[in-house]
């Protein structure tokens, strides 16, 4: 495989196919890496898929699958991503799961891997925005999306995971500015305040006295 490494700093203009985070390796997936993706979610996340599902993302979008691997070539984080299929009215990439081991956090592998598979939805799809999910419990998770990768929430679902906890239903726009609520340090959310309806400040005119009829007014002069 050809590897190709760039400094860190060179991520905000452009992530090529292959590049360094540190003494690690983020570069797209291949069929061969699915395994071990799958091992890391087993490690790391509750909401784990068949081995079918990452056939399918790797078949259906092969550009937007990475993994960060270790310099023995371990695999020691991963993201699957994919693009909405169904009709909607912006073209935009969604992030089915992300998962780094807890041995190698705090090395902004996951912000390598975000930014690796956005750029990809964004250049090769077209796509608007970037959607995913994410517990309302997942503090690190949240602060990762929003403070650092700039994701707004759109909505909360309700009951979204399997054991009954809410998701934060949050977008990332490439291009466009962000709109959607931010989760504050309690885990509400500070919705942006919605423009005030436009008020009428000129004030109707009093109803004028009705006009006495011309014939009365002739009659009141003549009795004078």
């Amino acid at each position: 495989k050809s590897r190709i490494f760039i400094h860190s700093s060179d991520l905000e203009t452009v992530v090529p196919t292959n590049f360094s985070a540190g003494k690690m390796l983020v570069r797209r997936a291949t069929v061969e890496d699915l395994l071990a993706m799958q091992a890391c979610n087993l490690m790391c996340l509750p909401e784990n898929y068949q081995m079918k599902y990452y056939f399918y993302h790797i078949l259906s979008w092969p550009q937007l699958l990475y993994v960060c691997e270790d310099y023995n070539g371990k695999c020691v984080g991963y993201v699957l991503a994919k693009m909405e299929e169904e009709e909607v009215a912006e073209i935009h990439g969604h992030i089915t799961s992300i998962a780094v081991l807890r041995s190698h956090r705090k090395l902004g592998i996951a912000t390598k891997l975000m930014r690796a598979t956005e750029n990809d939805m964004a250049k090769q799809f077209k796509a608007v925005y970037c959607s995913l999910h994410v517990r309302r419990s997942n503090r690190a998770a949240i602060h990762l999306y929003q403070e650092t990768l700039g994701f707004r929430v759109n909505s909360i679902e309700a009951k979204y995971y399997a054991d009954g906890e809410d998701a934060y239903d949050m977008r990332h726009y490439f291009t466009k500015k962000q709109t959607g609520g931010k989760v504050t340090i309690d885990g509400t959310v500070e919705w942006p305040e919605k423009e005030e309806a436009p008020t009428n400040d000129v004030k109707p005119e009093p109803e004028s006295a009705p006009k006495e009829d011309l014939a009365l007014k002739l009659k009141r002069k003549k009795k004078r």
